[in-house]
């Protein structure tokens, strides 16, 4: 296997409760975003990337720990095949940053799935949140059925992914890693390599449902601006055609973010009304220099 989670020695019960508390503070947060921080590539075969998740705004967010208990799925994708990573984060309860030992050559995915937290939001602000995450649908449906006025009761689900390559001495091997489906419920998937991308170069995404083209999704690609321009974010908006894929050109070298909203009834749970699912994929663009020396 390309990648392997770093052995130490187990969290103490003080960091696994310190972690739990930093996921249940940020669940009110959970019309901001969440992501996993993109590592600034390529790595040399046997570094280690260590990863962190964030919650926040306008890509600038809280560290959040990788807890066990707050995981449903976590795994590295590579050429080689699927890692589950779960049982490993398991034994040590929680980690601030997760540190990953890359050892062959290629592109790793990392996924992360999350186990689902509920919240409820006044009419207005639950109105307000479907407007900004381009599902008006959903408050279409509530003014059809008369509950229009009534709280938006939500289960939400974070399903995230982010891109790390690691390069050995020799040719580079042909990979194409970068385009797997992982299988998450709701998916970003690149459909040309975002690591092999320079500033200006064009971005195609699919959108996947249930494994399902998902058309009509808005999709924003995220910039955070550093240097002279730190404190300035960039979003770039567009809306999944037919077959779930829609296109972005991103300007500038850096950390970039790609999130979607999608939002369905929910089906067999009291008090909760709506199940929302939150995808998201990060990775870092090279400056134009860079690229051509790879």
């Amino acid at each position: 296997m390309s990648l392997a989670l770093l052995k130490s020695s187990p969290s103490s019960l003080l960091a696994t409760l310190v972690f739990a508390a930093s996921w249940l503070m940020a669940a009110p947060l959970h019309a901001h975003e969440f992501w996993m921080v993109p590592v600034v590539t390529p790595l040399a075969v046997g570094d280690t990337a260590r990863v962190g998740l964030r919650v926040g705004e306008f890509f600038e967010g809280d560290a959040l720990g990788f807890s066990a208990a707050q995981t449903v799925a976590l795994r590295a994708h590579t050429a080689a095949g699927a890692q589950d990573l779960l049982p490993l984060l398991a034994l040590r309860g929680a980690v601030a940053e997760l540190p990953l030992r890359l050892v062959t050559a290629g592109t790793t995915v990392l996924s992360f799935d999350s186990q689902p937290n509920t919240i409820s939001l006044s009419a207005d602000r639950f109105h307000a949140y479907l407007h900004d995450e381009g599902m008006d649908f959903i408050k279409a449906r509530r003014e059809a059925t008369g509950s229009a006025k009534e709280p938006g009761r939500e289960r939400y689900r974070r399903f995230v992914k982010t891109l790390i390559q690691s390069k050995a001495p020799g040719p580079v091997p042909v990979d194409a890693t970068f385009g797997v489906v992982v299988g998450q419920q709701l998916e970003v998937v690149p459909l040309n390599d975002p690591l092999a991308l320079v500033p200006g170069g064009q971005l195609g995404i699919q959108v996947l449902f249930e494994g399902k083209p998902l058309a009509g999704a808005l999709l924003k690609a995220w910039h955070k601006g550093a240097g002279k321009d730190e404190g300035q974010t960039l979003i770039i908006r567009s809306t999944t055609k037919a077959d779930g894929t829609a296109a972005f050109s991103l300007p500038y070298a850096g950390a970039w973010m790609v999130s979607v909203v999608h939002m369905i009834p929910a089906v067999g749970v009291k008090n909760i009304d709506w199940d929302s699912l939150w995808g998201n994929l990060t990775f870092a663009v090279a400056p134009a220099a860079a690229v051509a020396t790879k």
